[in-house]
């Protein structure tokens, strides 16, 4: 196990970034580059037997080939059989809360793109049978009709997506966190697939519901990071991905 201990400067991967290598293979990276191929040398000596000091510093200048100017700690762990559930707790990602409303074809194409990301997803629609199965862990499914009222129990700091099949559905999940964030400010991301005319109408409804022009500024629509005119759903699930990265 090879694991950032230590960064300054200008590096490739943060502190806590892994690598395991094998006697061939190797899984997950601490940055690529002539760094990691140094690594998985130093690595792989260790597996014949070789010894050194845990932690081996590299900076990446002329010498490595790479010009980044910082330099990186890493440290050399040995992997046995019985040390495996502690490395398994050791490694668990931190992952935050999403809230994805609507299982249609852009919201399957979002949990493909955010599964792969540190998120704790909870899948949401009034429509049980639109889920697919062999999700992983961290995704799960919830059927809730009336759609909003799974609002009131997502965990605190979640983010939340709303592009259900159904604009009277979408209104209802806004109104239901506008709600919610009156009351706890603690729903960070609010953010509603549609188009600037859409939002104009539904920003009229919801004054007339009593939001103001305050409360209605933290829905963000359009999602997705701007500059991406793209509308085939595997493309708004990368823009929509990304701007969700830039709220963590």
């Amino acid at each position: 196990m090879v694991t950032v201990h230590a960064a300054r400067g200008s590096v490739p991967r943060e502190k806590g970034a892994w690598m395991a290598v094998f006697a061939e293979g190797t899984v997950g990276t601490v940055g690529g580059g002539q760094l990691e191929f140094a690594a998985i040398h130093e690595a792989r000596q260790r597996l014949l037997g070789g010894e050194g000091e845990p932690v081996l510093r590299y900076a990446l200048g002329p010498a490595l080939g790479q010009c980044c100017g910082g330099e990186v700690h890493l440290r050399f762990e040995a992997v046995r059989a019985a040390d495996l559930d502690a490395l398994q707790v050791r490694l668990a990602v931190a992952r935050v809360p999403l809230a994805l409303f609507g299982g249609g074809h852009v919201g399957r194409a979002l949990v493909r793109v955010l599964a792969r990301l540190p998120l704790q997803l909870t899948w949401i629609d009034s429509r049980e049978e639109v889920f697919p199965a062999g999700l992983p862990s961290h995704v799960s499914c919830e059927h809730s009709d009336p759609v909003q009222a799974a609002v009131s129990g997502l965990a605190s700091g979640s983010r939340v997506l709303i592009m259900s099949f159904s604009h009277a559905e979408d209104l209802d999940v806004v109104a239901a966190c506008l709600t919610r964030q009156r009351l706890h400010a603690d729903l960070p991301y609010v953010g509603l697939i549609g188009s600037q005319s859409k939002w104009a109408t539904f920003r009229h409804r919801l004054e007339a519901r009593g939001f103001s022009a305050q409360e209605l500024a933290h829905i963000t629509c359009p999602i997705g990071v701007p500059g991406i005119s793209g509308k085939a759903p595997e493309v708004i699930a990368v823009a929509v991905a990304a701007q969700i990265l830039q709220t963590l």
